[in-house]
């Protein structure tokens, strides 16, 4: 497989549905931002350049991007709204810089924590092994509602267009595979095909997703990719989805913590997350909550109801009804119940 030419993360939106002072991709979901997970994840793929499109609160979402990943090309938006002019401000960026477009460019979000680098590189290896201009990221669900829906070649099975809710016919919107809006492009036709592409739709903007039809039209392979784990590609709009979408990330991290060897009496009330390491046989008690870059040693009672930030936790400890952050508790320390150990 082929490793990307370019990963381009979107993140210029205003995200007035969170209702909060804060950009909506700083938003933290199980101890990282909602952009750091998805600079984490384009970052698992090994592109030659990684780029983010920011414009609202550019400030603050920009130096949250360089705090994850200082090598990250920061390339903004203008006034022209869509997810196709951010690319193109991206794509300019690249060519401003001097790189090269030649080769495969993957787009994803900002907004789109779960999304993995496993999943990003089977899109990849997809695009390759079909010999894709455009391949995209699809999924089935019950209700499609306020999605794209994709419309697929009857013969081929290509992917022909992807029609918007609000342009969508009333038999288009019966449709059940939606767009995930995870793109991979040959970038030398995405870059020529977004000269093309106006803002003749229902929104006024410009569609990332009229690129795909352009190459269909040109009898390019259009890729579909179906994704079986919705939940890789939800994104967040508001804070209901914020705290479903941080219960399930929490509920896996839960499970990966079990099945490599650590017992969680009650996963439901106990919150881990994504950088802490438990070793084998410890065991966590309920209403639990582990932070940061907490680590915890093999054989370790932990909880209920502690919290560990940034703790270093040695063998054998027993740590019950505590709070502890940034310290490093020594082997076979019993701490007394309700105390605050703090430095």
């Amino acid at each position: 497989m082929t490793t990307p030419t370019a990963v381009i993360v979107l993140a210029a939106g205003a995200g007035t549905r969170m209702k909060s002072s804060l950009p909506k991709v700083v938003h933290p979901v199980v101890g990282r931002s909602m952009i750091g997970h998805a600079l984490h994840a384009a970052a698992g793929t090994h592109p030659d350049h990684l780029v983010a499109v920011v414009r609202h609160q550019r400030e603050l979402v920009a130096a949250e991007i360089l705090r994850n990943n200082p090598d990250v090309i920061i390339a903004d938006q203008d006034d022209i709204p869509g997810t196709g002019r951010a690319v193109q401000c991206a794509l300019d960026e690249l060519l401003r810089s001097g790189h090269s477009l030649s080769g495969t460019i993957l787009v994803t979000y900002g907004d789109v924590p779960m999304l993995d680098a496993d999943t990003l590189n089977a899109l990849v290896r997809s695009h390759d092994e079909r010999g894709a201009t455009v391949s995209v990221l699809t999924t089935i669900v019950d209700d499609p509602t306020g999605y794209g829906r994709i419309i697929r070649d009857e013969t081929s099975g290509d992917v022909c267009r992807i029609v918007e809710q609000k342009d969508a016919s009333e038999a288009e919107r019966q449709i059940r595979e939606i767009n995930a809006g995870i793109y991979a492009f040959d970038g030398e036709f995405l870059r020529d095909a977004l000269m093309h592409v106006g803002t003749n739709n229902n929104q006024g903007e410009v569609y990332l997703t009229d690129v795909l039809a352009q190459a269909y039209q040109a009898d390019r392979v259009t890729n579909g990719v179906v994704l079986d784990d919705q939940w890789m590609a939800q994104g967040c709009n508001d804070r209901v989805q914020l705290a479903e979408l941080a219960a399930e990330m929490n509920r896996r991290i839960c499970v990966g913590h079990m099945r490599a060897g650590v017992s969680i009496v009650d996963p439901s009330s106990t919150w881990i997350e994504c950088d802490v390491r438990i070793d084998v046989d410890t065991t966590i008690y309920p209403n639990t909550v582990l932070r940061g870059r907490t680590e915890i040693a093999t054989g370790c009672e932990i909880g209920p109801g502690t919290t560990l930030t940034n703790a270093q936790v040695g063998p054998g400890c027993r740590v019950p009804a505590a709070w502890v952050s940034n310290t490093r508790l020594e082997g076979d320390t019993i701490v007394t119940p309700f105390t605050s150990i703090e430095r």
